[in-house]
């Protein structure tokens, strides 16, 4: 499987790493940290000496009940880091944002590589239109409602079943914008309107989602379900939880894995390969 981005491709033989990077004051993990644009370098060249393979910033918090910033204080906070990385450091940077005026000036004027939209492009009219234009990998995640609303009591029938529809619908319209196929990654939105036993069923299930044949993104670094699996409340010290559920991602078909530790993520995966192949 290959991840195409605009010049060139990356042939996805072993699990890619995502680090996480929000400047953002509200984020459930990491909030306040990188709001400065010094820190957020220094933090970004964390994550690339730790073997990141990409770096996905973003500025405007997406957790449970988080409120919604302007687009213009977004830019303000994003764009001028994105310039900064990619002035001084090797990576590929992924924008996350589902706004359309965001990704153009990310990608254009700052040189961001890839999109995440948690919205898989519902939330910004013109969204679908600016990728294809863009000519860059897009993420596409199933998420039920807003982030705002989205965990006031969430329901699923068969939630497999309802992300693969979901899936099936989005990709054939992003497809009908102009958006070429092997620029889609996917990711089943593990945390954004699910409950805990949807949260594990994706887990569990998570090669069923290779029938679309299209690389998985998977994010469950330090999340509130793997706290009520151990009894761990504060979120940085979820780390061994997020290590095994990388890990189960992966040998169910994960091929990138998105995280805040990146160096526990490596070293995890060198264990892996040396004990099973993958």
């Amino acid at each position: 499987m290959k991840l195409y981005l605009r010049n060139r491709f990356i042939d996805i033989k072993e699990p890619v790493i995502m680090g996480i990077l929000n400047v953002t004051p509200d984020s459930f993990s990491d909030g306040g940290k990188y709001i400065r644009i010094d820190d957020a370098l220094k933090r970004v060249e964390s994550i690339v000496m730790e073997g990141a393979d990409i770096v996905d910033i973003g500025g405007e918090s997406t957790r449970p009940g988080a409120k919604k910033i302007g687009i213009d204080e977004e830019i303000e906070r994003v764009v001028p880091v994105i310039e900064r990385v990619k002035k001084e450091l090797e990576v590929l940077i992924s924008i996350d944002t589902y706004k359309e005026r965001l990704a153009r000036l990310a990608v254009l004027e700052a040189g961001a590589d890839i999109v995440n939209d948690v919205s898989a492009l519902r939330f910004s009219e013109n969204m679908a239109s600016v990728i294809a234009d863009l000519n860059v990998p897009v993420v596409l995640m199933h998420m039920k409602g807003t982030p705002e609303h989205m965990q006031e009591n969430p329901f699923y029938e068969n939630v497999i079943n309802d992300i693969k529809e979901f899936f099936y619908e989005r990709i054939g319209w992003a497809i009908s914008k102009g958006i070429k196929r092997e620029k889609i990654i996917i990711d089943p939105g593990i945390g954004f309107g699910k409950r805990f036993e949807d949260n594990i069923q994706i887990i569990k299930k998570l090669r069923e989602f290779k029938e679309f044949d299209l690389p998985i993104l998977t994010g469950v670094s330090r999340k509130t379900f793997l706290g009520v699996i151990s009894g761990e409340k504060i979120p940085e010290k979820r780390e061994a939880e997020t290590i095994t559920a990388n890990l189960i991602s992966i040998l169910n078909g994960a091929s990138i894995i998105r995280v805040h530790n990146v160096k526990n993520a490596v070293n995890s995966i060198k264990v892996l390969k040396e004990l099973i192949d993958i």
